[in-house]
């Protein structure tokens, strides 16, 4: 399946790939591209939206992206219910949630830093 979201990945979309990858998707292909031409993207590729407004798996209320994987995939393990506190507490700016959340943002924006092309990222 094709997957898709903003292009330069942080936190959320790193951890969301992740995610696909292990437990969802065993061959899925991530397009990542500027915010604006996500839907469309979505729309002409035949790819699922994920980490942007008005769509399925994104935000909701104090929740992130890769809580709505975990609900909407029916992924219950407890490794993963712990994982995503960590990924929320980064991702919303609420490190006091987990004491790793600190730590993921600061590697996430350091992939960032180090890696250009997107894909690239994702394999470190």
């Amino acid at each position: 399946m094709k997957w898709v979201t903003r292009e330069r990945p942080k936190i959320d979309r790193i951890a969301c790939p992740w995610l696909i990858a292990r437990f969802i998707d065993r061959e899925p292909e991530f397009l990542f591209v500027p915010p604006g031409d996500v839907l469309a993207t979505a729309r002409d590729r035949s790819a699922i939206p994920y980490d942007v407004p008005d769509v399925e798996l994104t935000h909701v209320g104090e929740q992130c992206s890769f809580d709505a994987f975990l609900s909407k995939y029916r992924l219950d393990d407890p490794a993963l219910a712990e994982l995503a506190v960590i990924v929320r507490g980064a991702d919303t700016a609420r490190p006091e949630l987990a004491p790793q959340a600190a730590g993921l943002l600061a590697i996430s924006l350091g992939l960032s830093y180090n890696f250009r092309d997107d894909h690239e990222m994702l394999k470190h």
